[in-house]
This record gives structure tokens, sequence and C-alpha cells, in this order.
């Protein structure tokens, strides 16, 4: 155990060892629920010194201070997935946004495209063998941490301990910051909607269930529709998951015999993810348990890898579809509102799975059903996050189409079979007079 003394002589406090951060140096933060806030803050506390930073991450939690317009100076943000905390910032040119597939992050840092020269890092504590977990997260920050000049880590006996590609030796770290404080969470929560709407989530996750054979592999991600979709798997038997996150809704189907991973074709008996989103249940539910593993995203996220999957059913989420089938989720008109995160290639590595079914899935519509969401066209500004060659089923409260290998004619009319009632008769007036039927 020749490991402890390097780790002891490596323990410094917070202040202490964001000193080794220097003006003009691009800081990467661990991101979502393993933001090393101690590690943050103390960075935030040495902004009058500092001129120039950068601060890059994927979507994260927490105050995010980094970002306010005061930090302007100091810090600027490159979100690679915008989170509430950082929004503002991005749509107020503060902060920069760069659209990629989290699968292509990894290969960014370790190509020097972008370059990382500090990683404030949140771990477990170190094993027998001297290594500690990244615990809830190992997405784009194990890359992150073999590129950059720098490693500082917040060592925390609240982070669990997760398996898989999850580790760092001790000796890749530079300064150690021991912190015994709680580990942040997003709880699955009861949605904040009216009946109406929890009727219409509850139609979209049912629709979405029948689709789903048993002996699937599936990736969804957090939100009211795959909490929806994961309340109606209950009579399915020996689902796998395959997904770049979960969150506690996993819990209750792997306990009931729902999940059991066995069919699954690529790591049978396994939930491969590569970060989990979700309350202290969920942190220990994965603390030493074999059945998750985690990986990296350039792992996870490859669309070949994904597509190895027999069955693999790919869930997600839209803001806005036209009729045509090009699909908006990372954009609200001309604002900035999240990215594109795992959703296409998820729905690429589904659509090449032997029988996989990658679905894109909506309410019908939304401001109070005042706005149709499958649309003559999309919004102005809104980007395209899915091709419409890329889309495959879509599905809302009332039903579920196939668009693939459809023409431009059936494509409208399958649309329009699956908007809200009221909309049908102005979509199909507009698609007649564009001639598409």
């Amino acid at each position: 155990m020749a490991w402890i003394d390097t780790y002891k002589s490596k323990i410094a406090s917070a202040d202490e060892a964001v000193r080794l951060i220097q003006s003009g140096d691009t800081v990467y933060i661990h991101p979502g629920c393993a933001v090393p806030e101690v590690l943050v803050d103390a960075m935030v506390e040495r902004a009058n010194e500092l001129h120039n930073c950068e601060v890059l991450h994927i979507l994260s939690l927490g105050k995010a201070m980094y970002a306010r317009p005061e930090m302007a100076p100091h810090f600027r943000h490159t979100a690679l997935f915008i989170g509430k905390n950082t929004r503002n910032a991005v749509n107020e040119g503060r902060a920069d946004f760069v659209p990629v597939f989290l699968s292509e992050i990894p290969q960014l840092f370790y190509s020097g495209e972008m370059k990382i020269d500090v990683a404030l890092i949140h771990v477990s504590p170190p094993d027998e063998h001297g290594f500690c977990s990244f615990g809830v997260g190992i997405e784009t920050t194990k890359a992150a941490t073999e590129v950059a000049r720098v490693v500082i880590a917040q060592v925390n006996p609240n982070m669990p301990r997760t398996l898989g590609d999850s580790f760092i030796h001790v000796s890749k770290i530079h300064k150690v910051v021991e912190t015994d404080v709680p580990i942040m969470e997003l709880p699955q929560v009861e949605p904040d909607t009216s009946e109406e709407e929890l009727e219409v989530y509850k139609k979209i996750g049912q629709n979405i269930a029948d689709l789903i054979e048993n002996g699937s592999t599936l990736q969804m991600g957090i939100g009211k529709i795959p909490d929806a979709v994961l309340m109606s798997l209950g009579g399915k038997k020996d689902l796998g998951i395959h997904s770049e996150m979960f969150s506690d809704g996993v819990i209750k189907l792997v306990e009931s015999g729902v999940i059991t991973n066995e069919k699954k074709s690529l790591h049978p008996g396994k939930i491969v993810a590569s970060f989990v989103l979700g309350s202290r249940k969920l942190f220990n539910f994965i603390h030493n348990n074999p059945i998750a593993e985690f990986h990296p995203s350039q792992y996870v996220n490859d669309p070949f890898i994904i597509s190895q999957n027999k069955k693999m059913v790919a869930i997600n989420s839209a803001l806005q579809i036209d009729l045509t089938g090009q699909v908006c989720a990372d954009s609200i008109g001309y604002n900035f509102y999240s990215g594109f995160g795992g959703q296409v290639d998820f729905i690429r590595g589904a659509a090449r799975s032997e029988g996989g079914k990658p679905i894109m899935a909506l309410p019908s519509t939304a401001r109070g059903s005042t706005v149709s969401r499958i649309a003559v066209h999309l919004a102005e500004g809104a980007g395209v996050t899915t091709s419409r060659g890329d889309v495959h089923y879509v599905a809302t409260e009332y039903g579920v189409v196939n668009l693939h290998g459809k023409k431009v004619s059936e494509r409208v009319k399958s649309l329009i079979s699956v908007a809200h009632p009221k909309f049908r008769d102005e979509l199909t007036h507009f698609a007649k007079q564009r001639c598409w039927i």
C-alpha cells in the first residue's frame, strides 16, 4: 500500500488546491450530480486573481456562479450541453455553446482540438489499491482527466463506488481535497402538472410501452416521458438497460424482476451507462453493485456499440417536429435550450440494431394546448437535432406512427393522425397548399 504516502502528500485545502489554476486556463468541471462544488466555490472565490479562464462541461447541477454577469471578466463558460443554471448566460452572449454529439466529445479532448488545463473532479475515497471511483458520472470526465495538465479531486465518502471503467489512481491526481458533503441530487418528482397533462404523459408512456417487446434493451433519459414509460412496463419481462444515463425509476423495475439484463446481446446481466441523475436512493443502489457497469461516453454512446444490442429501443423527447419529420430538441426558436446529448447517437444505434426501434416522443401540444408541437414547419431559428432521414417512430398521446422509408405524403398523413384533433384541419390545409398530399 505504498500509494498511501503519495496520497497523503497531495492533501490540501480547497483554497490551496485551486491556486494551481492560472489565468487563461481551460477548467473542466465534473458534471451532473458529481459537480465538485467545494472546488468550484473555491475557484470562484479567486475570481479577482483570475482572468479569461474558460469553464467547460456538459449538463451540470448547482449554482454555476462562474456564469453570473459579474464574473464575465474572469470566467467564460463553454457548454457542451446547456443546463438550466447556464441557459441565460448562453442566450445573453456571456457563454458559448458547442453543438456536438455526446459520443464525440472525448475525442475532442484526446485530439487536443479542445484543450483542458485543469480538471476539477469529484470521486470516492481510494480503495485498498489506491483507486478512486468517478462515482455517479464517468461520461466525458475520464477523458478530461487523461489530458489535463492538472487534476484536482474532491474526495468524498458520500460518493458511491461504481464499477466498470470507473476509476482513477491517486498517482494521476495532483491535489486532493477531502470533504464530507452530500452529493447533489436530482430526485424523481411527481410532475407539477394538471390532471389533464398527467393523463397525456400516461398515454404517451403506454403507447411507447406497447412497442417494447420482452427481451428489449432500453435507452431513456430523465423527465416526464421516460418516467411515464417506466411506469408502464410492469408487465414486461427480461428488459435490459444500455443508456447514457438512468434515474430512480429503474430501481423498482430491477427489484420487481422486469429489468434483468439477461437477454442483452452485449454485456448480458449488466446495466450499462455513463452517468446517473437521481436521488440518494439511486446512489445507494449503484454503490458497489455489480449489476451496474459504467463506461465513458465514447463507448456507451457509440452507435456501432449500441447497435450490437438486439431489440435496442431508444426513447428520446422532442420539443417540436415538422410535417416532414424534422425534429427540434435543443432550441426554442433562436434560443438554445439544451444540446444534442445522446439523442442522435442512440437513434442511429437503435436503427441499426436487429429488431431495434428508435422512438421520438412528445405531447401533441404546448402552452396550455394552444400550440401544436407537430407543426407545418419548425419555429423560426429552431435547429434540426435529428434529421427527417433518422426519424422512425413518433409517439404522442394519440398513437404511434413509423415514418421510416415513407414518402413525404405518407409522412404528412401519419403525423397529422397523431397530432391533436383540433389542429388536424389546419395541418391538412397547409399540406394540401404545399402539394404534399
